[in-house]
């Protein structure tokens, strides 16, 4: 492919969770198409790892890491300046990084990991960087929720599911949580230069949730038996979002397979979304 025909020549990239499964799958696909790339996972050798696998795939010499455990707040404030030493903007943030507990754990903040790791983390890492991607010409955010928010609901008498913790449960709260920040926060940013999106990336079969049967029999009640798909197909609508024309403008959205779709009722209701910034940012302390 020569220089002339790569949609994301001139742009920067970072995409969170890319040591591995639809978050690799991405930066190699960015990379391909010419982008700066920087990867952020919470084990260097890892990332070493994938970053010389990228280049070498990809041809491209501009792939580096920031090594991260995003489940740390200290040390999402620590990776947004160790970018802001070697890059002036951002044209595109992927928020993929995410997991699910089954059991009840707490981050090093105290907070209920699946809540710590799939929303607060991605809001406060959007929150530093957003006047970097305010200096591109498009700063594109992109974040990766899943259909299980449909079963999720936002109990602020219990976030921290410390009454009762139910693995899928707190799951699927902190991925409705995720939506409702994209939309409340798209809303925010209607008279800037920056689109905020959601996903669903599909059932995917890597090693995310691996010793949890239990995830799998959820998720399969939304895609009704449908096979997994390869960590490489369930990148595709990360891909999209980051690179077409066709969603230059197109903000506020949820994507299924480069299609936008309706997500749950609750995720639009603005009332719980406008409560639920006003939560966060005290957890976050912003």
């Amino acid at each position: 492919m020569s220089n002339s025909t790569k949609s994301m020549l001139n742009k920067i990239c970072v995409v969170t969770g890319a040591t591995s499964g639809i978050g690799k799958e991405t930066a190699k696909a960015l990379a391909i198409e010419g982008a700066t790339i920087i990867i952020v996972g919470r084990d260097v050798k890892k990332c070493i790892s994938t970053v010389n696998q990228i280049k070498k795939h990809s041809g491209n010499s501009l792939v580096d890491y920031i090594c991260s455990d995003l489940s740390d707040l200290k040390q999402v404030h620590n990776l947004t300046e160790t970018l802001k030493q070697s890059h002036d903007h951002i044209d595109v943030l992927v928020n993929n990084a995410g997991a699910y507990f089954i059991t009840r754990q707490e981050s090093v903040d105290a907070y209920e990991m699946n809540l710590a790791l799939n929303y607060l983390s991605p809001v406060l890492l959007t929150t530093l960087l957003q006047d970097m991607l305010d200096k591109s010409v498009q700063g594109r955010i992109i974040n990766v929720s899943s259909i299980a928010h449909l079963k999720g609901s936002i109990n602020f008498d219990n976030l921290q599911s410390k009454l009762q913790f139910i693995g899928f449960k707190a799951y699927a709260q902190s991925k409705l949580a995720l939506i409702l920040y994209t939309y409340e926060l798209a809303r925010k940013l209607k008279n800037t230069k920056i689109t905020v999106n959601a996903l669903h990336p599909g059932f995917v079969a890597t090693n995310f949730g691996k010793n949890n049967g239990l995830l799998r029999f959820y998720i399969r009640r939304f895609t009704k038996g449908k096979n997994d798909i390869s960590a490489k197909e369930g990148a595709e609508t990360i891909i999209f979002l980051a690179t077409s024309p066709n969603v230059t403008n197109l903000t506020s959205g949820y994507f299924v397979n480069n299609k936008q779709v309706k997500s749950s009722d609750k995720s639009y209701n603005q009332d719980l979304a406008k409560q639920l910034w006003d939560v966060t940012e005290n957890l976050i302390k912003i």
